[in-house]
């Protein structure tokens, strides 16, 4: 199939010329189609499963820090909230609770997203290497932004208060710069979807 229109987000550089993806147009002749209508999904997906592990390993699990924990020394001046009182933890869970909201909120548009993109042959898309390469890329950025911001910028919390607080806060940084390396790597691997037979 000939077609002249580009869907939205494909650049003007890519070919005119577009074959039948399952569910979705795809241009032929270019090997990142399959990566490049997975990266606004992955990327979702990943920063919000990315939040997820962070709110429930580091906030939960390992209790290191919740959102307010270090919001004493801070850059920006938020009230302290102890988590060692049970009126500074019942605050500290309730932005943890609002961070974990946010983080559900980027993991349903990353599905609503996907879904929209990919309304037919989802087993070829869930196995596919650039989603999973998109999820990790996802993840890294939300490490990178977050320990940018909330651990540098701000200061209201650290990955590990204390002795060694800047070693840990740069290892979360060097982890997310890892997850994009990983998983830049991964997507650039990802075969392109055959075209559907019509």
């Amino acid at each position: 199939m000939i077609g002249t229109a580009r869907p939205l987000g494909y650049p003007a550089t890519w070919p005119v010329r577009v074959t039948r993806w399952p569910g979705r147009d795809t241009f032929a002749g270019h090997d990142a189609g399959m990566a490049h209508l997975l990266r606004t999904p992955g990327i979702l997906l990943g920063a919000g499963l990315g939040a997820f592990v962070d709110g429930i390993v580091l906030h939960q699990l390992l209790q290191w820090h919740h959102l307010l924990t270090s919001t004493d020394t801070d850059r920006i001046g938020v009230p302290y909230y102890s988590p060692e009182t049970v009126p500074g933890l019942r605050m500290n869970t309730l932005w943890d609770g609002l961070f974990h909201l946010v983080a559900w909120l980027f993991v349903l548009a990353g599905i609503a997203s996907l879904y929209a993109r990919v309304t037919s042959g989802r087993r070829q898309v869930w196995t596919s290497r650039a989603l999973y390469g998109w999820m990790l890329v996802g993840w890294g950025l939300f490490n990178l932004v977050e320990g940018l911001i909330d651990h540098q910028i701000l200061g209201v919390h650290h990955v590990r208060t204390g002795p060694g607080q800047l070693a840990w806060d740069l290892a979360f940084l060097a982890f997310g710069a890892l997850l994009v390396a990983a998983g830049w790597a991964i997507r650039r691997g990802a075969r392109e979807v055959p075209a559907a037979r019509s």
